[in-house]
């Protein structure tokens, strides 16, 4: 069987005006004629940007990619897309997702390219690359950027985002000095990399490998180790016997690969994030996905992995215990891995992990001794969230699951901030505590705001968590009891947005259930007085995100963006 044609030739194989036109420009560059003469193109898609710190080391990452593709017999060209940076961009890096997504996939298709290498770390910017990839649907390969180093504070490790959570907690129960705080900053980020705990960043990377699109021990090699490097020049020699195999990233991205990327978030203890990402990515490659998969295929897997937020470790401690093929082969034995889905690497997922091995049972347990049993993403329905709610349980007090308590609302985060170290302010420790208008349309971009802080005057009474219930996201590094992505979301005329202080709710986890007692006549007259909020903006990429955004449970893409358009080549440009 002869090879599909390569997308690029329809560039660089004429011999017309428009092929010299075409070649002639990248000559420039010393490529010599035989690079344009049939070599596959790969795209070298790279989100390394000074403002993005946990991709400030892909420009390496690059150079290892590049010459894992001319040693394949391929021709590399880097090109730059949005990079997201969660640490830096306000209002929330969230809100840029759809738009880097666009980025990517308008990239891809209006260049000369057979297949792409996709550059990604922090957190939204591999969502990013893999939604707009899937829409342009070549052949894909994820590499992730790798987790930072252990911080290490007065001989104890500590995790980006979880003990900056609970320090900054601490500093404000006058538990520690600003001297101390400020010594901990230091010592937290001490090399380059996402973070470094369980968070969004790391699960993505997981879940990259687990879905397929990334080759084996994507998700835990630390950013500064060698082996890092070797997988991306791997990856890169891979993607240019991918082109010749014509194998394009929906032979990847099907349905048996997403369910067992919700498994294996189950097993992790990941983020609540991976739930809006994974149905983004889903709805991009046309698998009909949706939040009771994520219950239902939740449901009896465990939490395997004692890392922060929900444990001890981090994934430096992840990596060399056998980091993630050791938890697919877990799950493979429980009949919890769709054993045939396809990977990059031309492997089915089981022939790729079913040999791990584990070399620390403290950071990796077994099935029939986890770390915390039964704790897969929970879907919650009911009056208050008819379109669902996501809780990680595995972060959560198992006193709370199951808890009946009096609103304490905030409209805004304005309020919350305003409010939250009030002495004055009427709370304790059983009321649950309910922010409005942070979802998509609301913040907008839905921002990671829904671990709202432990009021002041519960801190001082040594209360470290309670119930909070939010149309907003919260950091993967984030902990406690709370009920997050509530749609519909206020801002667009949810239940939450009827919520009045005092009001009663019932969250009943093991039920998944999320109640508001307050009957449905006193609900129709709350809504006839209610009042949209002010539009977020006039003009502009937000305008266009506010007016086309899809709520929490369809992913929070634009809805124009779904589905996929595929590559064909555009029209000449002269």
């Amino acid at each position: 069987m002869s090879e599909k044609p390569l997308r690029s030739q329809a560039w660089f194989g004429r011999q017309d005006k428009m092929g010299f036109y075409y070649r002639s420009f990248l000559k420039n560059r010393g490529f010599p004629q035989d690079q344009f003469e049939g070599k596959p193109v790969i795209g070298i898609c790279n989100t390394w940007s000074e403002l993005n710190p946990c991709n400030s080391h892909f420009r390496t990452i690059a150079e290892h990619v590049r010459y894992g593709v001319l040693e394949a017999g391929g021709f590399p060209l880097e090109f730059p897309v949005s990079s997201l940076g969660e640490v830096t961009m306000r209002p929330t890096a969230m809100l840029y997702r759809n738009l880097a997504a666009m980025d990517v996939e308008e990239a891809i298709r209006a260049h000369p390219l057979d297949g792409v290498v996709l550059l990604m770390g922090c957190d939204k910017t591999t969502p990013a690359l893999i939604m707009g990839a899937a829409s342009a649907d070549l052949p894909t390969i994820g590499v992730s950027g790798g987790p930072q180093l252990r911080g290490m504070y007065r001989g104890q490790a500590i995790g980006s985002g979880t003990n900056i959570i609970s320090m900054s907690e601490q500093l404000r129960a006058g538990e520690i000095t600003l001297a101390e705080f400020h010594e901990a900053e230091a010592a937290m980020n001490r090399s380059s990399g996402h973070c470094m705990t369980m968070g969004t960043a790391s699960t993505m990377a997981s879940l990259v490998e687990a879905l397929g699109v990334g080759l084996p021990e994507n998700a835990a090699i630390p950013a500064v180790d060698a082996r890092r490097n070797e997988l991306a020049r791997m990856a890169g020699r891979r993607i240019v016997q991918m082109v010749r195999e014509d194998l394009v990233l929906s032979k990847i991205l099907v349905r048996e690969a997403f369910e067992n990327a919700i498994r294996t978030l189950g097993a992790i203890g990941g983020s609540t994030n991976a739930v809006v990402h994974l149905l983004a990515i889903a709805r991009r490659i046309g698998v009909d996905l949706t939040l009771d998969d994520f219950d239902r295929l939740g449901r009896g897997v465990h939490c395997l992995v004692d890392l922060m937020p929900s444990g001890r470790f981090l994934m430096e401690d992840f990596y060399y215990a056998g980091g993630l093929p050791v938890v697919l082969r877990t799950l493979g034995e429980q009949g919890l891995l769709h054993r045939d889905a396809p990977t990059v690497n031309g492997k089915p997922i089981w022939e790729n992990v079913r040999g791990a091995e584990c070399w620390n049972r403290e950071v990796i347990t077994t099935w029939e001794a986890p770390f915390k049993p039964e704790a897969g993403m929970a879907i919650l329905r009911g009056n208050l969230a008819p379109d669902g709610a996501v809780i990680k349980p595995s972060a959560a007090a198992p006193e709370l699951m199951r808890h009946t308590g009096r609103a304490v609302v905030f409209e805004s985060i304005e309020a919350l901030h305003a409010l939250k170290d009030d002495e004055a302010l009427d709370i304790d420790a059983s009321c649950i505590m309910v922010l409005k208008n942070c979802g998509p349309k609301g913040y907008p971009g839905m921002a990671e705001v829904g671990n709202m802080p432990i009021p002041k005057v519960l801190l001082r009474q040594g209360v470290r968590d309670m119930i909070r219930i939010s149309d907003a996201r919260m950091s993967g590094t984030a902990y406690g009891t709370v009920v997050l992505h509530v749609a519909p979301e206020a801002a667009a005329g949810g239940p939450l947005a009827l919520v009045r202080n005092g009001d009663r709710i019932t969250l009943d986890v093991a039920a998944r259930s999320l109640h508001l007692h307050v009957d449905d006549a006193e609900l129709a007259a709350r809504r006839a007085a209610w009042v949209p909020p002010a539009p977020a903006a006039t003009r502009g990429y937000v305008k266009m995100y506010v007016d086309h955004v899809q709520q929490a449970n369809e992913g929070a893409d634009l809805d124009f963006l779904v589905g996929r358009s595929g590559s064909p080549v555009p029209r000449d440009n002269h």
